[in-house]
């Protein structure tokens, strides 16, 4: 392993593609739009994959996964998943939340930390109705985060789900969207020298304000 991080330290160049100047935007939900749209127009591979990280309160400890970004509205953004995964645990115990979205083809990321919280049930309910049949099936077939006796177990249970539901196919209640509201943002840009850029935004009374930090 050693020699692969070698190479890669030798072969890892100096950021200089952009930079983030003083007329940058001072609402930070304007700068998150123009970062995921310029990051999905330059077609960064999935850019809507953030890491999505939660504190389980009985034992003290983070967890990350992927999960994707569905939605921005009303200042959350929304992400799907099975109300009894270990995400969602940990969640209903702690709803404070962190995000990061990393796209290295643009040398950007941003930090976004929030409060999760369950969407309104109709919301789940449309975005559920215009899923793919397939992901729908899988959404009542998975018991996620849970012990599985076999690949053959699950597979059986799909089977038995397409004939369940022969025509439509109604959300499960364990299943449905949060909405992230965020408390602190940080944009990320890549800097030669490593003297990256940061600008931090975090709201004082409901207003947001922003700073530089050092690299």
């Amino acid at each position: 392993m050693s020699k692969h991080l070698d190479r890669l330290r030798d072969e890892h160049k100096d950021f200089e593609l952009n930079a983030l100047n003083d007329s940058f935007a001072k609402d930070p939900f304007k700068a998150f739009q123009e970062w995921f749209d310029y990051a999905c127009s330059s077609n960064q591979p999935e850019p809507n994959a953030f890491s999505l990280c939660s504190v389980n309160s009985e034992i003290n400890q983070p967890s990350s996964r992927i999960v994707y970004l569905k939605e921005l509205r009303r200042e959350e953004f929304v992400f799907y998943t099975n109300y009894q995964s270990h995400k969602s645990d940990d969640i209903n115990e702690n709803a404070r939340v962190s995000m990061l979205f990393f796209w290295p083809g643009l040398q950007r990321q941003i930090r976004i930390q929030g409060l999760a919280s369950k969407i309104p049930s109709e919301e789940s309910d449309r975005y559920f109705s215009s899923r793919p049949r397939s992901s729908q099936l899988g959404a009542w077939a998975s018991d996620q985060s849970r012990p599985l006796a076999s690949r053959v177990t699950l597979e059986q249970k799909l089977k038995d789900l397409e004939k369940k539901f022969p025509e439509q196919i109604a959300r499960p209640d364990f299943w449905g969207g949060y909405g992230i509201a965020p408390s602190r943002f940080e944009f990320w840009q890549g800097r030669p020298s490593r003297l990256h850029d940061r600008i931090v935004f975090e709201k004082e009374d409901n207003l947001w304000v922003s700073h530089r930090i050092n690299p």
